[in-house]
């Protein structure tokens, strides 16, 4: 991570475990559905080689997100 601060979820490097801080916007319904909610622990398992979609696991689920949908969400 960027020396600890808050980022996007889309700039986070696979391997790397975060919490999401809070979702900026966009289909923040489809978001909190899938499980990605503030205090949710998400870990990036991989990145397409395009940087679309991202695989991430989050309580206990491993789901794929749009690079558009990980902009929204922000996290630490």
């Amino acid at each position: 991570m960027h020396g600890g601060g808050r980022m996007r979820l889309s700039e986070v490097e696979p391997g790397r475990t975060v919490r999401v801080v809070g979702i900026r916007g966009g289909p923040k319904a489809r978001l909190l559905t899938m499980g990605v909610t503030p205090g949710a622990v998400v870990k990036v398992v991989k990145r397409a080689p395009l940087g679309d979609p991202i695989e991430v696991e989050v309580r206990g689920y491993k789901l794929s997100l749009r690079k558009e949908e990980a902009d929204y969400v922000e996290v630490e």
